[in-house]
């Protein structure tokens, strides 16, 4: 009986590891999605550069995430007919968060500053990067 208690219990354990993977490419997935519909509908003339991490180090991953969602509150909607749908997805991307235990010792004002959509071209490309890890 223990045996099998024991076989569940660990066959329960790789079964929710197995689906945890899934959910979180799913979710990666998602948000590039909403990254590529926010480059449509920002404001990209006569703003406010943004401080766009590039490439950032494993360990900075979770600063350069916090970087990009200073960053997020500073754009604009490109006309007032796209604003909600702008405001959802601002929502959206300002929820996401990653856990990354590295020490960092970059700022995000040490990262040179871009156009709004450069700078969310950048994000997604970060969260790609992720995906693949």
């Amino acid at each position: 009986m223990q045996r099998m208690i024991i076989f569940y219990v660990l066959f329960f354990c790789s079964s929710v590891v197995l689906t945890a993977a899934p959910h979180k490419i799913a979710k990666y997935k998602q948000l590039i999605k909403t990254i590529k519909l926010l480059e449509h509908t920002v404001k990209d003339k006569d703003v406010e550069l943004l401080h766009t991490p590039e490439n950032p180090v494993d360990g900075c991953l979770s600063t350069a995430v916090t970087c990009f969602q200073k960053g997020i509150l500073k754009l604009e909607p490109k006309t007032s007919q796209v604003n909600s749908t702008f405001n959802q997805t601002i929502k959206v991307l300002r929820m996401f968060t990653i856990s990354d235990s590295g020490k960092c010792d970059s700022s995000c004002e040490s990262y040179e500053k871009k156009s709004p959509r450069e700078f969310l071209k950048s994000f997604a490309k970060l969260i790609k990067k992720l995906l693949k890890d």
